[in-house]
């Protein structure tokens, strides 16, 4: 790793709190449950505290901030007739704490406290009309305290709301007075393999094709419902598409991020954990990672397209790359999904590894390839064919795309005026 890397990791040791929770729909008579489980402290039993609250009213959303002394996790209810939305945040008190006034918000009518389990905090949203929060954790910032931030759109075509960083109500006007001119920021999600090609298949014939489908379609699904950001697929169903031709797509759509999902396989069973993968000047970082590039590079031979021919192509996107910031972004974007995806699974390297493979190839595009689980350890083709791994997985990389542009925003997107 080189000194850019490393420096990023460090930023996300002040940041490895953050978690971020997404909504899934479970079908049911007036009542939809959504959320992931995060492994917060309610999970290890210490009690957490809330010491403010404030509301005010975004363009497009109603905004709730709960300053809590760590992260939380909590589960969340759509309730219908009347229209409420329910959370409950898990070992969480709140005591003596004035509550805000109701914005003059289109959705909320008001909001409830109470106990529930006599342990954990229940919040009660009523809702002038249906609305589903979205809802993010943010680590401190200057020695503050955790925030618990919950979005309630407007509706019109935003159904769910990404919270933005918040301080204080004033600094959040500047984002309501620009939000129109915002530019999307276009994340290529390029789900590997497919069609003729199944990519590694696990012992219980589980094809890695079928799988990395279904995480790149959950992580566009997720970035579509993010403010800023709008995903581009290489495929969304069951086809064929060359190596090269999956670059031509991100760089047509002008991608600003390309990430490539892959569940690989090693000639050893006893391989496992998920890696992050950036291109490699000067060879790959281990044997591994040289045994995979080369299985994956191979697989414009399946639709009888070979990539051999093109040495003076690649020769001349690699002195690009060594002559832009490209790679540098790549490593710091990388290193930011790896630390995400290592919140939630085993990782097979605690750093960005980095070989040739082709798909990573655009010199002007950050590109990294997630290696989501070892499909050849039977251990871990199970946990891959879990639609619950698979949207942990989606998740992570989404929460790492945020943290990166966080980091990093483009002037003219959202994430400049966070």
């Amino acid at each position: 790793m080189n000194n850019s890397s490393q420096s990023a990791r460090d930023a996300l040791a002040l940041l490895n709190a953050e978690r971020r929770r997404f909504l899934r729909t479970a079908v049911g008579t007036g009542v939809a449950a959504f959320g992931l489980p995060l492994a917060g402290p309610a999970l290890a039993g210490r009690a957490v505290n809330v010491s403010r609250v404030q509301a005010w009213r975004h363009e497009g959303f109603t905004r709730y901030v709960f300053a809590i002394s760590e992260p939380v996790d909590f589960d969340t209810l759509l309730l219908d007739n009347p229209a409420r939305a329910v959370i409950d945040v898990r070992s969480t008190h709140l005591k003596d704490v004035s509550m805000p006034s109701t914005p003059d918000s289109p959705v909320v009518k008001g909001l409830r406290v109470g106990v529930r389990n006599g342990n954990d905090l229940r919040l009660v949203f009523d809702l002038k009309k249906r609305a589903r929060p979205q809802i993010i954790i943010l680590p401190p910032t200057d020695g503050g305290s955790h925030r618990l931030v919950i979005d309630l759109p407007h509706g019109g075509g935003a159904d769910t709301v990404i919270a933005e960083r918040p301080d204080v109500p004033q600094q959040e006007s500047a984002v309501q007075s620009g939000s129109g001119a915002f530019r999307d920021l276009v994340v290529a999600i390029d789900p590997g393999h497919g069609g003729k090609d199944p990519g590694a298949i696990g012992r219980r014939g589980t094809r890695e094709k079928d799988i990395v489908l279904n995480i790149g379609l959950q992580l566009r699904d997720l970035i579509a419902a993010t403010p800023g950001l709008r995903p581009v697929m290489t495929r969304e169903d069951d086809r064929f598409i060359p190596l090269r031709q999956r670059t031509e797509i991100a760089r047509r759509h002008e991608a600003d991020l390309f990430i490539s999902v892959h569940a690989d396989a090693f000639r050893l069973a006893s391989a496992k954990g998920a890696s992050v993968y950036c291109l490699s000047q000067n060879g790959a970082s281990s044997e591994a990672a040289r045994w995979l590039a080369a299985k994956e590079n191979s697989a414009d031979f399946v639709g009888g397209a070979s990539l051999s021919g093109h040495d003076e192509d690649v020769a001349s996107v690699l002195l690009d790359l060594a002559q832009t910031k490209t790679l540098e972004s790549s490593l710091d974007f990388a290193d930011r999904v790896l630390q995400r995806i290592g919140g939630i699974a085993k990782l097979h390297k605690h750093d960005v590894q980095q070989a040739g493979f082709a798909v990573l190839k655009s010199p002007d595009i950050p590109s990294i390839l997630v290696e989501s689980a070892f499909i050849s350890n039977p251990q871990e083709e199970e946990r891959l064919r879990s639609s619950s791994y698979q949207r942990q997985i989606a998740q992570s990389i989404l929460e790492g795309v945020n943290n990166y542009y966080t980091a990093h925003a483009p002037q003219g997107t959202r994430y400049a005026m966070l």
